[in-house]
């Protein structure tokens, strides 16, 4: 089993990020940068980071999200913008990143912008096809919120939120230790006596509302000349609204990368990693042995 990670905390641009670590960098091997998608938290990738105990890991909790500050976000520039803060922080370079949804969509923008990663496996990264950032209004935040504002954020115990998800919505189809760590890292106790969401649900809904604002992802995914290797969920079926059980990401993208490849999981929901964090870890494990120490 893997000892506990170190939990840290850095002041980034305008917030105070919270990050765990595993281990120390050490030149000849990667460190593994770990960014999780909207509304989960920096331990979701537990079950994963157990699989490299050779490893220096870092994986940070983006604004909004678990122990960072409880920020809402405007434009979907600002999570790379954070993790490009946080990354010369630490003062690392040669890094593998891994992130999903939302995460990894910043980590293209952190990796073009910081140059400090040699790799990236982007888990669905959402990243919609150019004309869907051309088209799409400007947010309107003053308004009613997204329905993700209206989901239950308290519990009896994390015990008690692993129960009353176990049957809802996407969540059966979670790896049950992912589940688990999802509802027991991702929880405050409160002062009366039960427990928080560390994401709050209004945060959470302007991330998805916001998710159309960010159309210069393209200028860094087309400058990113580093091997990229992309999972892409299930397709949606056609004429079916977007949910969480198929991919928002634009099947075109893998081709507007100059080093990417790509494997479409046809069966898998956009819950990459924790539907399948066995699949994250052998193409990992497949990212590690192919890196290479930066020439200086």
């Amino acid at each position: 089993m893997m000892p506990e990670p170190q939990l840290h905390t850095a002041q980034v641009n305008d917030a105070e990020l919270a990050y765990f670590e595993w281990g120390q960098h050490q030149p000849n091997q990667p460190s593994l940068f770990f960014v999780h998608a909207t509304g989960f938290h920096g331990r979701v990738w537990d079950q994963v980071i157990e699989a490299f105990p050779e490893h220096h890991v870092i994986s940070m909790e983006q604004r909004g999200h678990g122990r960072s500050s409880s920020l809402a976000v405007a434009h979907w520039a600002t999570f790379g913008e954070d993790q490009v803060g946080l990354i010369r922080h630490l003062g690392l370079a040669g890094l593998i990143g891994i992130g999903h949804s939302m995460g990894a969509h910043g980590l293209v923008d952190c990796a073009a912008a910081s140059g400090a990663f040699s790799r990236l496996l982007l888990l669905d990264p959402t990243i919609a096809e150019p004309s869907a950032y051309a088209d799409a209004p400007a947010p309107d935040l003053s308004g009613e919120l997204h329905p993700a504002s209206k989901r239950r954020s308290r519990f009896a115990s994390p015990e008690a939120m692993v129960e009353q998800l176990s049957g809802k919505a996407s969540f059966p189809l979670f790896n049950p230790q992912t589940l688990r760590d999802y509802c027991h890292y991702g929880l405050t106790a409160t002062n009366e006596g039960d427990f928080e969401l560390l994401c709050k649900p209004e945060v959470e809904a302007h991330v998805y509302m916001t998710s159309r604002t960010n159309g210069a992802i393209y200028q860094a995914v087309r400058q990113l000349d580093i091997p990229v290797m992309i999972l892409r969920a299930k397709l949606p079926a056609p004429g079916a609204a977007q949910d969480f059980s198929s991919s928002p990401t634009w099947p075109g993208l893998v081709n507007e990368f100059p080093k990417a490849t790509e494997v479409h999981l046809a069966q898998t929901s956009h819950f990459i990693p924790m539907q399948e964090p066995e699949l994250v870890i052998q193409h990992l494990q497949r990212e590690v042995s192919a890196w290479q120490p930066q020439a200086l």
